[in-house]
């Protein structure tokens, strides 16, 4: 038995129908689905669409991610176009219908996937206990978050970063990212499992794609005018797999904090935005 994993596509729906079409090759009917479906890439309808049909024709199991929190639980004030920080945001929260947001709805923020008598598999977003919290490697809280699940195996993504961490007899898997991988010289990226031979066996992917199409619809979405410097991120990122938005946004809040003594997410100045880019981006 084969399931395929995938996790942050952030509305990339070409690297997406990239990967499920490779997962369909090797007669894969089993899908895992670690959040973060959309935010920060162009006409996010595309990946649901591709979502709704996947859950229609094969078995599905998804869970929500710090995206689907922030859709969620917007009250329609304080994003802005021509806006750095949010305007990509507004873009993907005005491209989303109710049907969107009563599927986000219905997500958990954990569950066990449980296949005949196969063990069962934790699967989150972040970890178990919160969809922003970073499973590291080295880490003492990822090591305790390891040793208190019931589980031997848990599926995260959210990082960005195919990884396994192995701690005894346990282990994470990350499949790294749809989306917007990171390290990944501009490749999409997600993980098969296989059960054989009595025990899961794990191959990480990773796959040329249309890198240069996606970066055109950032444009064509205008995405370079509601969100100016996140869009140069997102491209930088398109391509190269080296600098995440989390790093740039991190500088902002650092200049501002010089600037202006105090610093408030998300108010950030766009000058704050245009030197962090120039530093980190385009040194």
């Amino acid at each position: 038995m084969k399931i395929a994993v995938l996790s942050d596509i952030h509305g990339n729906h070409l690297a997406f129908k990239r990967c499920i079409e490779y997962a369909l090759k090797q007669n894969i009917k089993d899908f895992i689905f670690l959040g973060d479906y959309v935010g920060e890439l162009a006409f996010p309808q595309n990946t649901m669409e591709i979502l709704y049909n996947l859950k229609e024709s094969f078995n599905c199991n998804f869970i929500k991610g710090n995206k689907e929190n922030y859709w969620l639980e917007y009250n329609g004030s304080g994003w802005n176009y021509q806006d750095s920080t949010t305007g990509s945001l507004l873009y993907t929260y005005n491209n989303l219908t109710k049907k969107d947001i009563s599927f986000f709805k219905s997500l958990d923020y954990k569950a066990e996937v449980c296949v005949d008598n196969i063990p069962p598999i934790t699967i989150c977003h972040g970890s178990p206990y919160d969809v922003s919290e970073k499973m590291l490697p080295y880490n003492e809280r990822t090591n305790e978050i390891i040793y208190k699940d019931k589980n031997s195996i848990i599926l995260c993504g959210h990082t960005h970063i195919q990884r396994e961490i192995i701690c005894g007899e346990r282990v994470v898997y990350n499949p790294g990212s749809v989306g917007l991988p990171l390290n990944s010289n501009g490749k999409t990226q997600f993980m098969i499992l296989e059960w054989a031979d009595n025990r899961w066996k794990t191959e990480f992917i990773s796959l040329d794609y249309d890198v240069e199409k996606v970066i055109s619809e950032l444009y064509k979405a205008e995405l370079n005018i509601k969100a100016p410097y996140w869009c140069i991120v997102s491209e930088n990122m398109l391509r190269y797999g080296k600098i995440s938005h989390a790093q740039v946004l991190n500088r902002a809040m650092q200049i501002c904090k010089i600037k202006n003594k105090v610093c408030e997410y998300p108010n950030i100045p766009e000058d704050c935005w245009e030197k962090a880019v120039e530093e980190i981006i385009l040194e």
